[in-house]
């Protein structure tokens, strides 16, 4: 048996109406349904018709519920997006260690490659997203929370996962990609937000068009080249194109975005392709973009 920091608590939907009813009482007659699929960090179920409520799965997304509930209803008025608007923060109970939190449901469906990579009225609109974003006034002072990590700090893990996928992708021009993308300048303007998970699972469309953000837990103050993982999720070329030309990208941050890309998708793959087809898909789209550029 694992220690209590890598131990993953059981998560049903009797634990969620205990926590709900214990602690949300004004909620406790709501229905729950089981959000599927999720994302690899949180159980979500929809409470009633206007309500969503999200457990973390693991150690590493403990944090996300209380600076969600801190920032996003500061950011939303700037943002030409939705984005959840947290009501609520669950304490630990029931046998469950960590917050929790419940957010207004948010209508609309995954985004997905097949309706919106060709579409660069999308991609202008998730730049102007990201522009909105980047232009929100920045905190005063250090906030580790808050702190977004050097692309640097991915090097061994990067490197490994590079040699594992040897024979599945080309290792070569991974490595060459990869070594660009830490030799280049960093950021040096000053820090901006990011939202630190930009990819197509977390983008919700209406009608076939762009209509929400989702799950900023990764949230953060800094280089923003990593929300360009976006580019190569969800864009083709032109689309692509069309989205740097919005933003403004320099060279040596569309670099370092590639990186971003590059890394992120490798550690995805790596860890969830050999069960999980979508995520095999979603990410072998995401590498091979990321080395076309």
């Amino acid at each position: 048996m694992g220690s209590a920091s890598d131990t993953r608590p059981l998560i049903d939907a009797a634990l969620v109406r205990r926590l709900v009813d214990a602690q949300f009482p004004q909620w406790a007659e709501l229905p729950l349904t089981l959000l599927e699929p999720a994302g690899s960090d949180h159980v979500i179920y929809r409470l009633g018709e206007e309500l969503s409520v999200r457990l973390p799965r693991h150690t590493g997304a403990i944090g996300q519920a209380k600076k969600e509930y801190e920032w996003l209803p500061r950011l939303a008025p700037h943002l030409p997006l939705a984005i959840p608007v947290p009501v609520g923060v669950g304490e630990p109970g029931c046998g469950y260690p960590w917050p929790w939190a419940v957010s207004r449901w948010l209508d609309g469906e995954m985004a997905t490659v097949e309706t919106l990579a060709s579409s660069s009225e999308a991609a202008v609109e998730l730049a102007e997203f990201l522009t909105a974003l980047q232009r929100f006034a920045p905190v005063a002072g250090t906030r580790e929370d808050l702190t977004g990590r050097p692309l640097a700090d991915r090097d061994r893990a990067t490197r490994a996962a590079i040699a594992r996928v040897d024979g599945v992708f080309d290792t070569a021009a991974m490595t060459e990609l990869w070594d660009a993308a830490l030799s280049v300048p960093g950021w040096d303007r000053p820090p901006v937000w990011f939202h630190g998970d930009f990819h197509t699972g977390n983008l919700l469309t209406a009608d076939g068009s762009l209509s929400a953000v989702i799950d900023f837990g990764e949230l953060g103050i800094g280089d923003p080249a990593c929300d360009l993982t976006i580019a190569f999720t969800l864009m083709s070329a032109e689309s692509r194109a069309a989205f740097r030309a919005a933003l403004g990208v320099d060279d040596d941050t569309w670099t370092r975005g590639r990186g971003w890309a590059l890394a992120t998708g490798l550690n995805a793959y790596s860890s969830y392709a050999a069960t999980n087809p979508r995520v095999a898909a979603q990410t072998t789209r995401q590498i091979t973009e990321a080395l076309i550029g």
